[in-house]
């Protein structure tokens, strides 16, 4: 599975409708409405590299009110559940 953190430039008098419509895409995960330079992050998860394509500037891209994405996409993930599992194996609960 390869994630994309998608950072959103938006009209900001429409960030709730436009979070709503990228929240709905089938590969999007998540979307958050944040202070500073962006208005909007959403993480997107594919398949294939070239799903990207499809979602990011193919379907996001063209939502109105998007004005413009910067895509950053992770090497590696870590979360506090996989850490939690890793130090678990062999203790009894």
């Amino acid at each position: 599975m390869i994630t994309a953190i998608v950072l959103i430039k938006t009209s900001v008098d429409r960030i709730p409708e436009i979070a709503e419509a990228i929240a709905s895409l089938d590969s999007v995960s998540e979307v958050f409405s944040v202070t500073g330079t962006y208005d909007l992050i959403a993480m997107v998860r594919v398949a294939r590299h070239d799903d990207l394509a499809d979602v990011i500037p193919g379907r996001i891209s063209k939502i109105p009110g998007v004005e413009a994405t910067d895509t950053h996409v992770a090497f590696r993930t870590y979360s506090q559940h996989d850490l939690e599992a890793a130090f678990a194996i062999g203790l009894d609960a």
